[in-house]
């Protein structure tokens, strides 16, 4: 495989600044809105798939501390880099992007269904999301990224809900039969001493 250095274009033993810059600017590059309807798009996909592994390697690297550690140029091995690209597309927005991404990926893991979940929130399908998310959770219980956005879209759920149930009536507000009450009530009263409130009874 390809030294993750080399796609990323900067010298071994570089900075993490350094290599997240680098990143940044081939992500531009070769972003997917650069290339719609255009000749190169597969070309240009297969580019950034290649950025995105090798970034995750050189970070996964630095996180254990052996960035700059030259055993790793022949025999580097991305995790499932289907997942870090379609990571890479959320984080940029392309939505649809990701979606196809992850639709394409053969494994349906934790993070894969976490990943799921947040684009279909950003979507504003909640009812999915939480069912994506919840998934997630129950696959790798230890994991907080993934008990976090459960935990959100949980608790966003039941305020709704909370809501919801106010607005129909059923909190602390007066409801129509209520309020109807009230008025013939008033109505009665009126016509007690000679008046008439509402004149169609």
């Amino acid at each position: 495989m390809k030294n993750p250095y080399e796609v990323l274009g900067v010298r071994e033993g570089s900075s993490v600044d350094e290599i997240k810059r680098a990143y940044k600017e081939l992500v531009r590059k070769y972003h997917p809105d650069q290339y719609q309807n255009h000749p190169l798009s597969d070309l240009a996909e297969e580019k950034l798939k290649e950025i995105n592994e090798a970034y995750d390697y050189l970070m996964k690297q630095y996180e254990g501390g052996s960035v700059g550690n030259n055993s790793h140029s022949n025999g580097y091995r991305g995790g499932d880099s289907s997942l870090a690209q379609a990571r890479s597309y959320i984080n940029a927005g392309n939505i649809m992007a990701a979606e196809q991404v992850l639709d394409r990926a053969g494994t349906r893991t934790a993070e894969w269904f976490y990943l799921k979940g947040i684009i279909s929130m950003r979507k504003g399908w909640y009812n999915e999301a939480y069912t994506h998310l919840q998934t997630a959770v129950s696959m790798e219980p230890g994991n907080l990224e993934y008990r976090n956005a459960f935990n959100s879209i949980n608790n966003a759920n039941r305020s709704y809900q909370s809501t919801s149930y106010n607005r129909r009536g059923y909190g602390n507000d007066p409801d129509m039969c209520q309020l109807c009450t009230c008025l013939y009530c008033a109505d009665c009263c009126c016509e007690c001493g000679g008046g008439d409130f509402i004149n169609c009874c």
